[in-house]
């Protein structure tokens, strides 16, 4: 049995554990709010490329022989990149892991397709989580952790290394894998291909109207310009979507450790307590049979 001194000890560093626990909640807090304003301010505009791009494909009646290779693909599947993007650190829950589990799922149902993967890792702790199962298809991983705040320009660096990859034939297709941010409490892991793009279809009714547009330059060479664009906005995306998404579940899961400190702190005490009363009735009980000899 633990002495009273060690429990003191123990009581004494869970409540600074607890102390350091409550305060790193509410600095996630308040970077939230911050980084779910940036992740909803990108959705509409990352939905609305998506719907043009839809349109002046439509508007090429389905023949994408001349389309770029961004939009009809290389022709083959049989090389595949995968962009797994994760927390430079952790602390934050099951984030991490759920987006590593996601694209470890995918890479192992190529490679039993006899697909030929790559693995590119944007944030250390995925590549922390899929190294040892996949170290020999992993690419050097891009690394934010100087990064304070997510912007446009570190979305192009990543996509910079994708389109270039692209252009010497390295992959015929990319997916993104990122955590949807939903609420404090759920984070939606999520894969979407960004090369080919998978290409929504348009609604009938008023964005019907678009077949009657008149392109100039034609459609060809505005998706020669605006394709590489689209997938530095959807890496944007999930950039910012994940930053909001990390703080969110570091902030419940720092509020889970707080309330599990406290709870160990209350039963530590009364092991403490139980235990000082027994030393204490010993002592007594010793001091009345010393006088009772006497």
């Amino acid at each position: 049995m633990a002495s009273l001194k060690d429990l003191r000890n123990r009581i004494a560093s869970v409540k600074a554990t607890q102390k350091i626990t409550k305060a790193m909640q509410m600095v996630a807090a308040a970077k939230l709010r911050r980084a779910q304003m940036a992740a909803e301010a990108a959705r509409p505009y990352s939905q609305r490329m998506d719907g043009v791009m839809a349109n002046i494909a439509a508007a090429l009646g389905g023949d994408t022989s001349g389309a770029p290779k961004l939009l009809a693909g290389t022709g083959s599947d049989q090389n595949h990149l995968l962009v797994v993007a994760t927390a430079e650190r952790g602390l934050c829950g099951g984030f991490n892991s759920s987006i590593a589990r996601l694209g470890r799922e995918k890479a192992r149902e190529l490679m039993a397709a006899g697909k030929n993967v790559k693995i590119l890792c944007v944030g250390k702790k995925g590549a922390d989580v899929l190294r040892s199962e996949f170290n020999d298809i992993m690419l050097p991983i891009v690394d934010f952790r100087e990064v304070k705040n997510i912007g446009y320009s570190n979305a192009e660096e990543v996509s910079k290394q994708v389109m270039d990859m692209f252009d010497a034939g390295d992959f015929d297709v990319a997916t993104l894998f990122y955590s949807e941010f939903q609420s404090v409490i759920s984070q939606i892991p999520t894969a979407q291909q960004i090369i080919p793009p998978s290409i929504p279809e348009v609604e009938a009714g008023a964005d019907s109207a678009s077949s009657f547009y008149e392109y100039e330059p034609d459609e060809n060479e505005i998706l020669a310009d605006f394709l590489p664009s689209n997938v530095t906005v959807q890496i944007f995306r999930a950039l910012l979507e994940n930053a909001a998404s990390e703080q969110g579940a570091r902030m419940s899961a720092m509020d889970n450790a707080t309330r599990n400190a406290g709870e160990m702190i209350d039963k530590l005490t009364q092991t403490f307590n139980r235990q000082r009363q027994a030393q204490i009735t010993t002592e007594l009980i010793e001091i009345i049979a010393g006088a009772e000899a006497l």
